[in-house]
């Protein structure tokens, strides 16, 4: 559940202990409450916000622009809109002028050490960041352009091998005939969890954590049978939930999770395939066979796509190409789910008239005529009956 965050006005000072990375995705696991993020992430994305804002952070320095136009990032706006003062572009030196750990003040944009001032940004308000967004939807066009040569460059060198047969791993698990659910961290993944548990109790789906993704599993109570990915993200509860483990090993040897594996002395398969985790994770149970592909959390709209970076975006749409009709997002799935009427509830539909019915027959004056005619009948004839023998 994301923590309330309270409000407070961009002129009042801030003050905390920093934790300073350039990977928001590190910074986040070491992130207490109240605590100050520095970070170096130009475009920060919807995703990297809102893992900070779960965190408790109580502000944001960013050393590059946190929108540069590009495109409309929504990871400011989510700041802003949860209370979160945002300093903006204050430059690379940053990063190596604050020690982890230091406390800072934080006032009208700038960054006070004691009594030294170590750098300046610009406070973003909700006005701001959204006019902001504005201007990044108006030019999009050429983002769009660049999107549209990087895949038709990506398909050019890697189509074949990307529909060519894989080798999948031996999972015990079993895919063929059943539905998947591929859960990434991401966007909405909540609520999206949330609204999906009655289709998750009926179908009982093969449960599979992208990283993060199988922690998200858990806020809901529900365990994965399965996680894969590059294991940075993920905790080690989630790892001894007993899931088979799949380290996404890339084509050209990068094998990131390793070492974790190794130091957590876990079992685990590897599967060797260029993309993301996500779309490696889709691929995974298209191929072992899965009847339907439900996709929560994942990257589906242009801005996640350009949230992704190129490479991932080129490697999720050739992924989506593969999987075609099989692949299935979960607001989808959630919609149409809502408007099926099951078999069970039809039954119990027709059993509480049925109740409803004999309820009212029952208190009816009419009834109890007709049933005590019937029981003065039946002892008229049991009394001839009896004086005839």
């Amino acid at each position: 559940m994301r923590r309330a965050v309270r409000r407070r006005p961009v002129t009042t000072p801030v003050i905390g202990a920093v934790r300073v990375d350039r990977r928001t995705k590190n910074l986040v696991k070491r992130l207490l409450p109240g605590e100050i993020a520095v970070i170096d992430h130009a475009d920060l994305d919807r995703v990297a916000a809102d893992a900070m804002i779960d965190a408790g952070v109580a502000a944001v320095v960013n050393a590059a622009p946190s929108l540069t136009g590009r495109y409309p990032n929504g990871g400011p706006l989510a700041l802003v809109e949860a209370g979160v003062p945002l300093i903006d572009d204050v430059g690379a030196d940053v990063m190596s002028q604050l020690t982890e750990g230091v406390a800072i003040r934080i006032e009208k944009g700038e960054i006070w050490v004691g009594d030294e001032l170590v750098g300046k940004g610009l406070v973003l308000t909700r006005d701001e960041v959204e006019s902001r967004m504005e201007e990044a939807r108006a030019a999009i066009g050429v983002e769009l352009e660049r999107f549209a040569e990087n895949t038709l460059e990506f398909i050019r060198r890697e189509a074949r091998d990307a529909f060519e047969p894989v080798e999948l791993p031996p999972l015990r698990t079993k895919f063929k005939g059943r539905h998947a659910l591929v859960v990434v961290r991401g966007h909405d993944y909540r609520s999206d969890l949330r609204a999906l548990r009655h289709y998750i109790r009926e179908y009982r789906p093969v449960l599979i954590g992208v990283d993060g993704g199988a922690d998200a599993l858990l806020e809901v109570g529900l365990v994965p049978e399965v996680i894969i990915g590059d294991f940075d993200s993920v905790s080690k509860r989630a790892i001894d939930t007993g899931a088979e483990l799949v380290h996404h090993v890339h084509v050209d040897g990068r094998a990131p999770g390793r070492d974790a594996l190794a130091q957590w002395g876990v079992p685990y398969h590897e599967f060797v395939m260029d993309g993301t985790s996500e779309d490696v994770a889709m691929i995974l149970a298209y191929e072992a066979g899965a009847q339907l592909i439900v996709a929560v959390g994942t990257h589906a709209t242009m801005v996640e796509f350009l949230d992704k970076g190129r490479k991932g975006m080129s490697s999720t749409f050739l992924t989506r190409l593969r999987l075609g009709p099989l692949l299935v997002d979960a607001k989808g799935v959630n919609r149409l789910y809502e408007g099926r009427m099951r078999r069970r509830d039809i039954a119990l539909l027709v059993l509480a008239a049925l109740a409803a019915v004999v309820a009212m027959v029952w208190v009816s004056p009419s009834l109890h005529v007709f049933l005590d005619g019937i029981r003065f009948t039946l002892r008229d004839i049991w009394r001839s009956i009896s004086n005839q023998l």
